[in-house]
């Protein structure tokens, strides 16, 4: 095997002889190069079309595999026949990643002779009512040969073959992130479509972060970055939630005690409901209030019915818990999530409001329908249920965090998963998260979702099998984009996520 990789890489060096410059993506030669390896790979090796194969493969062909050895021709197409395509129920799918590809012209007295293409790609397997599962990435070198007119593929190096696994961390995955979709230029073209400025993405998988992608732009032309930060609305809520969690786990707050004996609201004085008021019918949207009082007849907070009753969305909830906590502790809530989350995760880009430490011009501006700007206010005072500033990363963090215990007893965890109360059927809720147990008959998946005007949020956790999703838009369509995601990187429980959510 070592004799081997030497082998490979001693021809890889010499294949490197007259390499002239890398090519533009947008050059011709890149082009005819990237549909030449769509149509040999993509027609003729995933849907075992022998005669493109045939088309492409000059009789001088050779193809180096660091674990499998070395084959002509002849050998690679009697490998296509009797192992690619023999089972027609186990088919092994290649897919390439765009954005790693790169493309050398080789010249001969300023002619151009070929090219050399190189890059990064995938190896999945397509099974009868089974969606593609990964099970090999590797690097490759092609050598084109140009032929009077045509491209042939005489040399194939298939090289540093890795197992799919999440925690690669600053290794191969860091440097050739998965794509979405068949490719990340399709997402490109998304947001365009559905004038989308920018998207940022975080894949959870085995309980850690797999990657954090972003595309778009944050403004005008600013592209969007791992460090962009958006606006998540209420996906701030279960910030607050699990901070609040934290609190009783340290025995600083009770789940079931009235919040009456640290806060009440000048609206409410004397209400015969108040010591009926607690942390745990807050959390769990069974607070009794409106879900804000400028939106009520009255502009007024009151109780639509006795807390811990009945199930009703509600931010005055939350911020009701704040103000509460904040009177108890005499210390305001973004203090306390810093000390109890935010530090401790490493979230370093997460606020509850604007602060000095916020750079303006990593902030993803909201916009509207249209794709255009919307003037944003730069809040300055915590608010528990919205207006949380973080990254697709920090969120990210967080969410791990709550697939690997929250940070709390075992028993309080039980309770925060636990289904309170019911929204509708199939949607319930724990303490700060909508529940949907039973997804495929297995699966609990424990979620947030967050919109305003111009931002549209979404965070997903499934509990057994360990992935996650974030997706945060800085546009009013962002919506558009989460079922197409969710299909991609949770295609067991995507459709079901959605259709119990939108019934």
């Amino acid at each position: 095997m070592k004799h081997l990789r030497l082998i490979l890489f001693t021809a890889l060096s010499i294949f490197s002889i007259g390499i002239n410059g890398q090519v533009s993506k947008e050059s011709k030669i890149f082009q005819e190069l990237k549909k030449a390896d769509s149509l040999f790979f993509q027609k003729g090796f995933n849907n075992c079309n022998l005669e493109v194969l045939e088309h492409y493969l000059p009789s001088d062909f050779e193809f180096y595999h660091d674990e499998n050895g070395m084959q002509n021709k002849e050998q690679f197409i009697k490998g296509f026949k009797e192992s690619i395509c023999s089972n027609p129920d186990r088919k092994p799918i290649r897919k390439i990643v765009e954005e790693s590809v790169e493309v050398f012209r080789l010249k001969n007295n300023g002619e151009t002779y070929g090219a050399i293409q190189k890059g990064v790609h995938l190896f999945y397997i397509k099974e009868p009512d089974k969606a593609l599962y990964l099970t090999n990435i590797a690097k490759f070198t092609s050598i084109w040969r140009l032929k009077e007119g045509q491209w042939k593929l005489t040399r194939v190096l298939s090289y540093d073959h890795k197992e799919p696994k999440a925690d690669y961390g600053k290794g191969f995955n860091a440097n050739y992130p998965m794509p979405l979709f068949d490719n990340d230029i399709k997402i490109e073209t998304l947001l365009q479509k559905h004038k989308i400025p920018s998207i940022s993405i975080g894949l959870i998988q085995q309980g850690k972060i797999s990657q954090v992608r972003t595309f778009g732009v944050q403004k005008d032309t600013i592209k969007a970055g791992i460090n962009t930060i958006y606006k998540v609305a209420s996906l701030t809520k279960p910030i607050m939630a699990n901070v609040v969690l934290k609190l009783i786990d340290k025995k600083e707050l009770d789940l079931d005690e009235p919040l009456s004996q640290y806060y009440i609201d000048d609206d409410l004085k004397n209400h015969p409901y108040l010591n009926k008021l607690t942390v745990r019918n807050i959390l769990s949207h069974q607070s009794g209030f409106p879900n804000w009082r400028y939106l009520t007849q009255t502009k007024k907070l009151h109780f639509k019915r006795e807390p811990g009753t009945q199930w009703e969305y509600s931010g005055e909830g939350f911020e009701y818990l704040r103000k509460a906590i904040e009177n108890k502790l005499q210390r305001p809530l973004e203090e306390i999530a810093q000390e109890l989350l935010f530090d401790t995760l490493q979230m370093k880009n997460t606020s509850f409001y604007w602060t000095t430490d916020i750079n303006e011009n990593l902030y993803a501006v909201e916009h509207d329908k249209n794709g255009k700007e919307i003037p944003f206010e730069k809040y300055t005072n915590a608010n528990a249920s919205a207006n949380l500033l973080t990254t697709a990363e920090d969120y990210s963090k967080f969410l791990v965090h709550l697939l690997n215990g929250a940070g709390i007893s075992k028993e309080l965890y039980k309770e925060f998963i636990n289904p309170h109360t019911k929204e509708k059927e199939g949607i319930f809720w724990g303490l700060g998260m909508q529940i949907l147990p039973n997804l495929n008959a297995k699966e609990i998946i424990v979620m947030h979702t967050g919109g305003d005007y111009g931002i549209k949020t979404i965070a997903v956790l499934s509990l057994k099998s360990k992935k996650g999703l974030v997706i945060f838009a800085n546009s009013e369509n962002g919506m558009v984009l989460w079922q197409k995601l969710l299909d991609e990187y949770l295609p067991e429980y995507g459709n079901e996520i959605m259709n119990r959510n939108m019934k």
